[in-house]
């Protein structure tokens, strides 16, 4: 019940149209441009660290610039850099009416757009880091210029792989080093097209002429991605008008396209491109595990299988319980049903004493599978009460009529977020107290000692937020009982493929199972887990196996949940404490086509996944060893 850190967020617009047309038909030749605004506004929850955006004019002269960038730290990065643009643009004020004029000399006066939000998953900032990376060449078809949701589980293997060819990288990051990669491959298609030109007795500019029309990007991510092992969405395109989107085989990351006669545009959620060109669901497409689309300089564009996909996908589940937006038609009946397939483990923690508890959720990314818990439980005591008055065998009174028609289930808004408050200007104790007040709660809003609460959020990660401020805020309303629920399942393991979720400190039900263990005289057991995973860390990550599964094998998900709330109950809270976790089948049935539950599991879809789980478990025993045994 702590906030996650998001994915990053990518979009795209490529104009397919000449300006002029989009100055006539919509009012301004900035309609790319201002779309790429609206569309990362509406990304804005997949970005608080920093926002870049990239331009590619293609119509420019020699000695112009043509590819154009902008990039801005801090959760006023959009606002940041839309707004240097804008003011390069306000220089050329008596201009801006001359299409003819801008397309050539106006910077920002482009075709493609391109841009992103990024959310740190490695710890690494400032604007070094912050996407679209760059990569210059006097020549327009080897520029490139990428930006990505993405984290690669290898960056030694393709460092490696790229020294070994006589390359020194400036940055040890994934990002840079596969700027890298794609670069060295277009270096290499660039080249194989000049060659072909030149046996076919071309010069001069019939030469680049011949490579911008000729430039097969399907090469150049064939030969970059053979190594690539990890969850990503990765956009670019080149200083000649080429572009593309790619998508990991495993279908970890999401993203989604629209093509009409007039552009074509990608974002990381269907909604997102669904609000800025008012287009019905059925015509955005998402992009399939393995494959890219393409879109040539000419405008032309196209879809290509780059890497067979997986024969398992796994989409990111998370994607479905948290990251992506509600109002995506799909999640938000997902979410529902995550709600829904809860009622039975509630019903049994208020032991049925539904006239005596009160329903709410933690705002606000709760709040959908909160009406879908509702509604089944809703729907139960609709049953119930059917029941009961069938089983009076005879035409009740009115008095026995009203008498079970009286239970309803009572909703509150019993939480609210104070999102002004800041906790960091103190430490220690001083600290704690303020985090208390993170939220706020609903005077009067429960009967004390009488009801029972049932408060619903999408994940249990850390528990420091709910220790230190919503169990102890929520308590002064004095419950008789307090019942947590988690739309998603127990999150267990690290996730290494783009979410700030990476060391096994951090998750409380980790916690949770090895505290169970050295309660029970175990540490020995652990030992022996520990040892499994340095046995196999000379082992090709293809033959590694995740050990870190046996640390909890001695338990069922009941006996880590009641562990985590004895954890999560401070000192001072008087209420009793229940948790209550979704299923994995709950999962699964709530989201058929997401497959992707390593969160939960340790079931991870790439060995270099395995690979990292096997190296934070020996950290944390090396970390923690002495104070433990």
């Amino acid at each position: 019940m702590e906030q996650i850190k998001h994915e990053c967020g990518v979009a795209m617009v490529r104009l397919l149209k000449p300006l002029s047309y989009f100055h006539e038909q919509y009012g301004s030749w900035t309609y790319g441009l201002d779309k790429l605004y609206l569309m990362m506004e509406k990304e804005r929850n997949r970005g608080q660290e920093g926002a870049g955006l990239a331009c590619l004019k293609m119509k420019a002269e020699a000695g112009e610039e043509y590819m154009f960038r902008e990039r801005a730290e801090g959760n006023t990065a959009i606002n940041q850099i839309f707004d240097n643009v804008h003011r390069k643009l306000d220089e050329y004020a008596q201009a801006l009416d001359d299409v003819d004029y801008a397309q050539r000399t106006i910077p920002y006066a482009g075709e493609i757009y391109m841009g992103h939000l990024r959310y740190s998953t490695t710890g690494r900032s400032g604007l070094t880091y912050v996407h679209p990376f760059l990569r210059r060449n006097n020549w327009r078809a080897r520029n490139i210029c990428i930006c990505g949701n993405f984290n690669m589980t290898n960056v030694d293997e393709i460092f490696s792989d790229l020294t070994s060819k006589g390359q020194h990288p400036r940055i040890y990051s994934d990002t840079y080093i596969i700027l890298e990669q794609i670069g060295h491959r277009l270096d290499r298609e660039s080249e194989r097209l000049f060659s072909l030109a030149q046996q076919k007795g071309l010069t001069g500019m019939a030469i680049t002429e011949f490579i911008e029309a000729n430039l097969c990007i399907e090469n150049v991510l064939r030969e970059s991605s053979r190594l690539w092992d990890g969850g990503y969405v990765i956009m670019g395109m080149t200083g000649s008008g080429e572009a593309f989107v790619m998508r990991d085989p495993w279908g970890i990351r999401t993203t989604f396209y629209h093509a009409d006669n007039e552009r074509v545009v990608v974002a990381s959620e269907r909604p997102v491109i669904q609000t800025a060109f008012d287009c019905p669901t059925e015509s955005v497409k998402e992009l399939q595990p393995g494959q890219a689309l393409v879109i040539g300089k000419n405008g032309q564009w196209r879809l290509s299988q780059i890497l067979p996909k997986a024969p398992a996908t796994t989409a990111c589940s998370f994607e479905r319980i948290y990251f992506s937006r509600s109002s995506d038609a799909d999640i938000y009946q997902e979410r529902k049903q995550l709600g829904r397939n809860l009622m039975p483990q509630i019903l049994e923690a208020i032991d049925y004493d539904i006239e005596n508890t009160v329903f709410s959720f933690i705002p606000n990314t709760a709040e959908v599978a909160f009406l879908g818990m509702t509604e089944a439980i809703e729907q139960y005591v609709c049953e119930n009460k059917l029941q009961q008055l069938l089983s009076l065998g005879r035409t009740p009174t009115a008095d026995e009529i009203t008498a079970i028609m009286k239970c309803r289930v009572r909703r509150e808004k019993v939480a609210h977020k104070d999102i002004k408050l800041r906790t960091f200007i103190t430490e220690g104790k001083s600290r704690n107290n303020l985090v208390a007040h993170v939220y706020d709660i609903t005077y009067g809003s429960l009967r004390p000692y009488v009801d029972n609460l049932v408060i619903i959020d999408d994940s249990i990660v850390r528990g420091t937020t709910l220790k230190e401020s919503i169990i102890r805020i929520l308590d002064r309303l004095h419950p008789k009982k307090m019942v947590l629920v988690s739309s998603s399942p127990q999150i267990r393991y690290p996730d290494y493929y783009g979410i700030d979720m990476s060391s096994m400190h951090e998750f409380i039900a980790f916690r949770a199972a090895i505290e169970l263990l050295i309660e029970r005289g175990e540490w020995e057991y652990i030992h022996q887990v520990y040892l499994k995973c340095i046995a196999q860390r000379s082992l090709p990550k293809e033959q590694m196996v995740n050990y870190v599964k046996d640390i909890y094998a001695p338990f069922t998900a009941d006996d880590i949940s009641d562990k985590m709330a004895s954890m999560l109950k401070h000192e001072d809270v008087k209420s009793e404490i229940q948790i209550v976790f979704q299923s994995i089948d709950g999962l699964h049935k709530a989201c058929p086509n997401h497959k992707g539950d390593w969160y939960f599991t340790g079931n991870y879809p790439t060995a270099g996944g395995v690979k990292r789980i096997n190296e934070a478990f020996i950290s944390y025993i090396e970390e923690t060893y002495m104070e433990m045994k």
